[in-house]
């Protein structure tokens, strides 16, 4: 599949607004409301810079606040963020299948070598790589695949539910990354097949059971895991 590159800009947002952009789409993707002090600890900046940086991307016509103060990409946003994440996904496909990186090391790679890959040569690893669908993690690549419509978080399953794990969330990777290696040593990745054995509402944890073990994991661990239900 070869992408329409004739409405693209003339010229690319710059790091920074990359960065901004990247981060509000990640939010977006995983439908959690974003307001200025959610995104400056995102990007580990002062509120005011935030409010600096949303005030230019606003002027530019990327983003806009919604009815709730809440930040949303305009469709030019959009497009444009569309088009950074994309780049990462492949970069990370790369360097997870070409490199042999692990996934918290090719996502780190992956933020410092985008900026410098030009649109030939994305299309080229994308077509090297065998056109895959989605980054090493389960994320869709945009313009490629999409997230299942039916899949929902681990954390929503009910006790003796099975579902197969589809993703993980980008916002784990970024904001804890050590928590997808922990993901990815005990097996909870795309494409396993897991049972939710046990819940506990009071400890807020819930019990799976994966590859022929159990593993126990907190609630807001759990909600970072997409799957979709069986049956």
């Amino acid at each position: 599949m070869q992408l329409d590159q004739s409405n693209k800009a003339l010229s690319e947002p710059s790091e920074v607004v990359s960065r901004y952009l990247e981060a509000i789409y990640y939010m977006w993707f995983e439908k959690e409301p974003l307001r200025s002090a959610r995104l400056a600890d995102w990007l580990g900046v002062s509120r005011p810079t935030v409010a600096v940086g949303l005030r230019r991307m606003a002027r530019d016509g990327l983003v806009r606040m919604n009815g709730r103060k809440e930040i949303e990409l305009t469709p030019s946003g959009m497009r444009s963020a569309e088009s950074i994440v994309r780049r990462h996904r492949i970069m990370e496909r790369w360097l997870t299948d070409g490199l042999g990186l692990d996934w918290v090391t090719a996502d780190a790679e992956a933020a410092r070598l985008e900026h410098a890959v030009s649109d030939v040569v994305e299309q080229r690893l994308y077509e090297v790589l065998g056109r895959p669908m989605t980054c090493p993690h389960g994320n869709p690549i945009p313009g490629y695949s999409e997230a299942s419509p039916r899949e929902t978080r681990l954390s929503a399953l009910a006790a003796g539910g099975g579902a197969t794990i589809t993703r993980v969330s980008e916002v784990a990777e970024r904001e804890a990354p050590l928590l997808l290696a922990y993901l990815s040593q005990r097996d909870l990745t795309p494409g396993r097949e897991v049972t939710v054995q046990e819940t506990d509402a009071v400890g807020k944890t819930l019990r799976v059971r994966v590859a022929e073990r159990d593993v126990t994991l907190s609630h807001e661990t759990a909600s970072k895991i997409w799957a979709v239900p069986q049956g």
